[in-house]
């Protein structure tokens, strides 16, 4: 289904580029419950089974948006396993039916994106890695944080392609986009937003999760993608949990 990426590249705007994307929200569905989301968290392992057999048919039956990407990638290129497979789940339901978040804590914290497509559930994203302490609640959050937490994506381009700080983007020390907006403007990489929905939950604290994904393209035609979890609290103040680079082609 088509949808809409918005482009950057060194400190020039972004322009529209048609490219296909598989999390557009389809007709309303009902929001996840528990149990449907434990039922969905438990394909990780049909996923860990397909990759032990080297089965990149079925991993690409699994996976949608950046994991169809980026795991149909690495299976045929060189059959590397995944981590080890995640437990001890929590999970972050949003308002909307057809997608959640799942926060693995075993055997290191990761979050992991699960989308309903074509009535079935694939893994979208993940593991997200969460090297400090991760969001393990949902919550409550102002109405007007969460109208500002949907604008995170764009706030995500801007940044990377403004690297004097005009639009006033900001990330605290040591904040991982820091580094990321380093290797862009030296390497001066192509800057698109990989899809265009908005994947936000409230959490603890009154703060909202927003997961979203950027796609890098390098001089030679290298591409990567990176996953990231942000978490806007007070102030609208944004903060990266994890943070996920591999290589699309």
């Amino acid at each position: 289904m088509p949808v809409l990426l918005v482009a950057g590249c060194g400190t020039a705007g972004g322009v529209p580029v048609p490219r296909e994307d598989r999390t557009s929200a389809p007709a309303v569905a009902p929001r996840v419950d528990p149990a449907t989301a434990e039922q969905a968290f438990s394909l990780l392992r049909q996923l860990d089974g397909a990759w032990k057999r080297r089965d990149c048919a079925a991993v690409r039956d699994l996976t949608t948006w950046a994991e169809r990407t980026l795991g149909g990638r690495a299976c045929e290129a060189t059959g590397n396993g995944r981590p080890a497979r995640p437990a001890d789940p929590v999970y972050l339901l949003p308002d909307e039916g057809d997608w959640f978040a799942a926060l693995a804590r075993e055997p290191s914290p990761a979050y992991y994106l699960f989308f309903l497509e074509d009535g079935r559930w694939r893994l979208g994203a993940g593991p997200v890695p969460v090297p400090g302490e991760p969001v393990r609640k949902a919550g409550d959050a102002p109405s007007s944080l969460v109208r500002q937490a949907r604008l995170v994506p764009q706030r995500h381009l801007t940044y990377l392609t403004d690297p004097a700080g005009v639009a006033g983007v900001r990330f605290p020390p040591g904040d991982p986009l820091r580094a990321l907006l380093k290797d862009v403007t030296g390497r001066r990489a192509d800057v698109e937003l990989y899809g265009t929905r908005t994947l936000a939950v409230p959490v603890e604290a009154g703060s909202v999760l927003v997961f979203d994904a950027l796609r890098l393209t390098y001089k030679g035609g290298r591409t990567d993608l990176v996953e990231m979890a942000t978490l806007v609290g007070a102030g609208n103040k944004l903060r990266t949990l994890g943070l996920r680079r591999a290589r699309a082609s």
